[in-house]
């Protein structure tokens, strides 16, 4: 299997290699990683003080770490912070984070790259978030004493950890000096294949999601469009959600005031959005407080917004789940919102909490979601009762990151 690793991290870098001048993912990886190593070097020269190194794949898992490194940046001021990510998508988004001293690409898994990262960052703990499990690196870790802890770790019954073949990727994750998940069947899981340092802590996302709703941002624009009306937020929309949407935006936009976020803004996107949307939609760049009440749609073409969008809704559709799957449903839960998203939510523990409690209703068509809306929409008392029990169940989901940063002060006494 490790042969298989190496050819498989071989092929990767081939492939990126290859779509890089075709595909603005891949280029931004393969500009980013060029040359990091002479970065690294010159940033971090001359550093004295202890470092402790987060890393996380993408922006999602920033997100869902985010916790972590502000709690530990607070209770540990005399450490630097290295903060590494995986996907362009996390780098390009935070590469400017004020809560990180230093924010690199992570090198691509390899034993000369994962000792010469160490040799340059020096870290005294090492903390991965969820799904990281990079053979090299953990053994180098593992190799110099440095704990490695890996955070709101999930798993299921369906990864290669846990079938017949799975022993070299058992091995990864014996290496970790703690693994921390967010529910009790991933840690059976570890439990059964003989994983004993691990515990559930909970998923830290829950505690990011409350620390944004307790600092949301005024945005005046969507405040004049909102009117004092029922407020419909899409967030984080694909062209498969859109699809599914249109008939319930049709219908309801005369009384519901719709907000769209896509996943991705893109101008051939928007374009094609605004044209599905027709004259009553209006462009977020292009709204004024003045104006912007005279519109029943309004399409967001940034980003950064979304979390602070949510406060403004009255219900909410999250996207993804038409595709490979569900995003960030928390973000709007925490507002107490009824929640509507496509069939694609079993990987999503908090997903399928929240469908459980009646709060949130996954459809797989247009027609069923204008059924779940209308019986939502129109059944008294209903939606307060979701909103009622989606706040409860995230405050009591909270604290993850209180247990976590309890065992960081035990490793770095």
């Amino acid at each position: 299997m490790k042969l298989l690793y190496d050819i498989g991290l071989k092929a990767y870098q081939a492939a990126i290699a290859l779509a890089a001048p075709f595909h603005q993912k891949a280029k931004l990886m393969q500009e980013g990683r060029a040359g990091q190593f002479e970065r690294m070097a010159q940033q971090l020269q001359g550093n004295t003080a202890p470092v402790v190194w987060f890393h996380c794949a993408s922006l999602g898992e920033f997100e869902q770490g985010r916790p972590v490194i502000e709690a530990f940046r607070e209770e540990f001021p005399g450490y630097k912070v290295v903060l590494t990510f995986f996907s362009p998508s996390g780098y390009e988004v935070r590469k400017n984070y004020a809560g990180a001293d230093y924010i690199f690409y992570l090198p691509l898994d390899s034993h000369g790259n994962a000792n010469r990262f160490l040799d340059i960052v020096k870290p005294k703990l090492a903390v991965f978030v969820k799904y990281e499990f990079w053979h090299y690196y953990l053994q180098a870790l593992q190799e110099r004493a440095i704990p490695v802890l890996s955070i709101s770790a999930i798993f299921r019954p369906d990864q290669v950890f846990f079938k017949p073949y799975g022993g070299f990727n058992r091995n990864i994750l014996q290496r970790f000096t703690h693994i921390y998940t967010q529910n009790e069947t991933s840690l059976k899981l570890l439990k059964g294949i003989g994983i004993e340092k691990a515990s559930i802590a909970g998923d830290t996302r829950f505690d990011r999601v409350l620390q944004t709703a307790a600092s949301v941002k005024a945005i005046p624009v969507v405040e004049a469009f909102a009117q004092g009306k029922e407020v419909f937020m899409v967030g984080s929309s694909w062209p498969a959600d859109i699809e599914v949407l249109l008939p319930l935006i049709q219908k309801r936009r005369t009384g519901i005031q719709f907000i769209i976020a896509p996943h991705e803004i893109h101008e051939s996107g928007i374009s094609q959005l605004m044209q599905q949307l027709g004259e009553s939609a209006v462009r977020f760049s292009q709204a004024t407080a003045a104006d912007a009440g005279r519109y029943s749609v309004l399409v967001i073409d940034n980003i950064g917004m979304l979390s602070s969008l949510y406060s403004y809704g009255t219900y909410t559709y999250i996207g993804g789940a038409f595709g490979k799957g569900l995003h960030n449903t928390l973000e709007a839960a925490v507002f107490g919102l009824p929640l509507f998203f496509g069939p694609k939510f079993d990987k999503f523990q908090e997903a399928k909490d929240l469908v459980a409690l009646g709060c949130a209703f996954p459809v797989n068509n247009a027609d069923e979601l204008l059924q779940a809306f209308e019986r939502v929409h129109s059944t008294p008392g209903l939606h307060q009762g979701i909103t009622d029990k989606e706040k409860t169940y995230v405050h009591e989901q909270a604290g993850a990151t209180a247990k976590i940063m309890a065992d960081v002060r035990q490793l770095l006494k």
